[in-house]
């Protein structure tokens, strides 16, 4: 025995015995201590116009101030530009309504819905279903496919940045590409429309028919009461309901409302040639009618739900049970774990009281 130490006269109490103890104490204490560990927190907001919206166009002399935004895709034949040349970012700021910081797991999204108004009148097709890249190929392409209906759609994907700028420190004015590179060329935008690729990471699909590929958008564009193929009046408003039942959108609404930032991208691949064809307009915050009418900028409706646990629901799955007795146990006698639920530096008996009294 060490100098200076006294030795505790009783045997030390190891796992196996607790295990046995709490398999008795269990039983008799789960029927009258049944409570939810799950704290959850259910956030309904709409928000009247964005935080900031930007037309993201190469020749935009503009940023952040233009008064209308225009989506449309190149020319088939060009090297140039990117396919989706002409991007809408809109971005909400949701930090003071929804709290932040929380972790992405958290966070569960149950509905998310965006408007835009149209600017022009009778110019564009209503498509509301996603074309295949193939149908934008050039005509010389052997995988040419002529698009099966009129009009391209009207779609929502994610926002990514890169040379230096984040989802924290982009803003409509940002510019469009680094100092010194040539904006007719593909993929050098600092911020950019982004889905999943095939093998799952997310990518720039700026480019997708370049890269023969058909992304999956968050959303695509609808409008009441109009049929495909008709054109669109002035002044519709278009719809896009976020799929939140995908796993993909769910994870970047999840880090969005993380950050308190949600940015999209509304993108589209309608057909225009070199210095013309007709292509969807939509109203920016900046435009005389939204100020004055307070209307017609894009809007946000979403609902959030946050879930924290209790300290006592070591696995996080809404109730104290048996596995978080386990992972307790598990954890007995050591240091730094979140078993330590007195918070005294060691997992022990008082921490085993505590989970006790959480059953249910």
């Amino acid at each position: 025995m060490s100098p200076g130490v006294r030795e505790n006269p009783r045997k030390p109490m190891n796992r196996r015995n607790l295990a046995a103890i709490c398999a008795f104490l269990v039983p008799s204490l789960a029927p009258s201590l049944a409570t939810s560990s799950a704290l959850a927190e259910t956030y309904v907001q709409s928000y009247g116009a964005p935080a900031l919206d930007r037309w993201n166009y190469p020749f935009n002399p503009t940023p952040g101030t233009r008064i209308t935004a225009s989506t449309f895709g190149n020319d088939p034949t060009s090297e140039l530009f990117d396919n989706r040349d002409g991007q809408f970012i809109v971005g909400f700021n949701t930090s003071a309504d929804i709290p932040t910081g929380l972790g992405t797991s958290t966070y569960q999204v149950v509905a998310c819905t965006i408007t835009l108004t149209y600017a022009n009148d009778f110019v564009v097709e209503y498509d509301n279903t996603v074309d295949p890249y193939t149908a934008f190929l050039p005509e010389s392409d052997p995988d040419y496919v002529a698009d099966a209906d009129p009009g391209q759609p009207i779609e929502v994907f994610g926002v990514g940045f890169r040379n230096g700028f984040t989802l924290m420190n982009w803003n409509e004015t940002s510019p469009f590409a680094p100092a010194g590179a040539n904006v007719l060329n593909p993929s050098v935008r600092n911020a950019f429309a982004v889905a999943r690729n095939a093998s799952g990471a997310w990518s720039d699909i700026s480019n997708s028919v370049r890269d023969r590929m058909t992304p999956s958008p968050f959303a695509v564009g609808t409008i009441d009461g109009l049929k495909p193929g008709e054109l669109v009046p002035l002044g519709s408003t278009m719809r896009f309901e976020l799929d939140v039942s995908r796993a993909d959108v769910q994870e970047y609404l999840r880090e969005a409302i993380n950050a308190g930032r949600l940015r999209l991208t509304v993108s589209s691949l309608t057909k225009v040639v070199q210095q013309g064809g007709n292509y969807p307009q939509f109203y920016c915050r900046e435009n005389p009618v939204v100020v004055f009418t307070g209307v017609g900028a894009a809007t946000l409706e979403i609902e959030v739900t946050t879930t924290s646990c209790l300290p006592a629901d070591l696995d996080c799955d809404g109730a104290v049970a048996a596995a978080d007795l386990s992972l307790l146990l598990a954890s007995w006698g050591t240091t730094g774990s979140d078993a330590d639920l007195d918070g005294d530096g060691i997992v022990g008996a008082a921490d085993l009281s505590l989970l006790l009294a959480s059953w249910g």
